[in-house]
């Protein structure tokens, strides 16, 4: 049976006044995220002390020892479904996620998920990255949607993969770029919606633009205006980048400035009539969508 192993940080002068999670993210090799997780669950302690706040500002000459537990093998089970490998080696591998598809276990998606068809074909390379349910996750797409999803094989490109994406492409090379068919014609050809999203206050199972909710920025573009059988605009193609990444955050911001996502039945609904102001054979491709 395998042991926690302990892993002990002094802290330097010039990391006096640091997050906790940060200082211990220097000095060992395990991502913020992990440790977040680490610290919340009591396995952190200065001193005598078990700190359970990631932001705990650390004192110069402290000494924090964490408690970290064997990695734990994937509860989810492999399944041979089959992959659209666009780019593989040893660190990382990139897939073209179908829609349909959900990218992890979670209540009512047991199997048949991303997640089972890796573990069948990456074997136990993943087992202990980015925690059980998730094992080399550091990013994810809604099950109806479809796109590149980058997924690491190794601890180290699971830690820099994640901090890369938690960076949003602010300082580094990374960059998230979506394109989404939307009701209506936007009049500006470019701009940025800036609202924070939370929960649905009445439905759990969506999210919905709330002042007290989490900050989130979506930048779009136009690239392409659709006119129906009138000749006037009904549809337009957006090109769209995040500097946040909430749950379902361009159907929200896009349904809020009035042009949801085509195809959309959940933050869509009240623009299915105008599928008759499609000209054809757009009407057909919508049902396909």
């Amino acid at each position: 049976m395998s042991h926690p192993t302990r892993e002990t940080i002094n802290v330097a002068s010039e990391q006096a006044g640091q997050r906790l999670d940060r200082v211990l993210a220097t000095g060992t090799n395990l991502s913020r995220t992990r440790l977040k997780a680490l610290i919340l669950d009591g396995a952190v302690a200065i001193g005598a002390r078990t700190i359970r706040d990631p932001g705990y500002r650390v004192n110069a000459g402290e000494i924090a020892v964490v408690e970290v537990p064997p990695p734990e093998p994937a509860a989810p089970e492999g399944e041979r479904i089959p992959l659209n490998i666009v780019h593989e080696d040893n660190e990382i591998i990139v897939i073209e996620k179908p829609a349909g598809l959900v990218v992890h276990p979670a209540a009512g998606h047991a199997t048949g998920t991303l997640v089972n068809a890796l573990i069948a074909h990456c074997g136990d390379s993943l087992s202990g990255i980015g925690g059980v349910k998730r094992p080399g996750i550091v990013h994810r797409l809604d099950k109806d949607t479809t796109g590149l999803m980058v997924v690491a094989k190794t601890d180290r490109a699971h830690q820099a993969l994640a901090a890369q994406f938690a960076d949003h492409g602010r300082s580094g090379p990374l960059r998230r770029g979506y394109l989404a068919f939307v009701w209506g014609a936007p009049e500006r050809p470019k701009g940025t919606i800036e609202a924070a999203i939370d929960r649905h206050p009445s439905s759990r199972d969506k999210m919905a633009v709330r002042k007290n909710g989490r900050p989130a920025i979506t930048h779009w573009q136009v690239l392409e205006r659709y006119p129906g059988k009138d000749g006037k605009p009904v549809a337009s193609l957006l090109a769209c980048r995040l500097e946040t990444g909430r749950t379902h955050q361009i159907r929200v911001h896009l349904a809020h400035i009035g042009h949801p996502l085509l195809g959309d039945a959940v933050y869509g609904t009240g623009f299915k009539t105008k599928v008759t102001r499609l000209a054809p054979p757009a009407p057909d491709a919508l049902e396909n969508l």
